[in-house]
């Protein structure tokens, strides 16, 4: 009874290690990955399997980070062929197969940032295929900001200055702040992600000067600038003020001389009329 005791242990037990290993294992020694957009970056993904690989297949997929809703087959192996996206056709491939699932991406770009699933299946192999994940971040710098203003630069007017960058992961941080004469951070208004502005209202002449806005994330800072100028009317000056009595004076003499002119044409033509209208006998009484 105690050997059969025993032999059915030792059965159980090389059944329950034939169970635990007769199944393909895979392991992702990275979960987590970061690369600059442009560069190259392996995804590891290694597998463990008891049985031949003439049948190997490996499957990988990704899940993009700006459409979860649109999965996508990124690279096949299967039974020593290998198959491409062919939207990735060039920038993909397998390193080491079929001794490893190991793929490299080559001149990465934004769209590839997501999560990966390795998925290895070795028939005739009993149990689940193998599955493991990782997360890929592509970062990108900052592109250069593009800096604009509109408004009314005359005093008292009002002046909205906006700075927008169009590419950054991590989303770039927008920072505004006066440079010359004097340096003055500003408090921006965002306007999503992208773009931040800044409203100056009653311009006055200390808000002339150059701003600057500055767009920044880890891999970098770039700048854009604003010279701002007040304009303001000019002050009347002193001898302006001289002219404009000179011209007063010469008009009220102008004035005086014209009446005068009037004045001794009308004297003159009362004393005709007067003269012409007395009877002849009367003027030579007075002779």
């Amino acid at each position: 009874m105690r050997s059969t005791g025993r032999s059915l242990l030792w059965t159980a037990c090389l059944l329950s290690s034939f169970l635990k290993y007769g199944s393909v294992k895979v392991s992702v020694r990275d979960p987590t990955l970061e690369v600059v957009q442009g560069d190259s970056v392996k995804l590891p993904c290694s597998f463990y399997t008891m049985g031949p690989l003439s049948r190997l297949n490996i499957i990988w997929t990704l899940v993009p980070l700006s459409d979860p809703g649109a999965p996508s087959q990124v690279i096949v192996y299967d039974h020593g062929q290998v198959i491409e996206n062919p939207a990735l056709t060039g920038r993909v491939g397998f390193v080491g197969a079929p001794w490893s699932a190991d793929i490299v991406l080559n001149n990465t770009r934004v769209s590839d940032s997501g999560t990966y699933r390795c998925v290895v299946n070795n028939p005739p192999e009993p149990g689940d295929p193998g599955i493991g994940e990782l997360s890929l971040d592509v970062l990108v710098p900052p592109s250069l900001p593009v800096c604009q203003w509109e408004g009314d630069m005359d005093l008292g007017g009002t002046v909205t200055m906006s700075c927008t960058v169009e590419e950054g992961v991590p989303v770039p941080e927008i920072l505004w702040e006066k440079v010359e004469p004097n340096s003055i951070s500003l408090p921006p208004d965002m306007e999503g992600d992208s773009k931040s502005t800044v409203c100056i209202a009653n311009i006055s002449a200390q808000n002339a000067g150059l701003y600057r806005c500055s767009v920044m994330n880890a891999l970098g800072t770039q700048n854009c600038y604003i010279n701002l100028s007040v304009y303001s009317p000019p002050a009347p000056s002193s001898g302006i003020l001289q002219g404009a009595l000179l011209t007063l004076s010469m008009a009220l003499v102008l004035l005086a001389l014209l009446a005068l002119v009037l004045w001794i044409h009308r004297s003159g033509r009362d004393r005709k009329c007067r003269e012409e209208c007395t009877p002849t006998f009367l003027r030579r009484s007075f002779v």
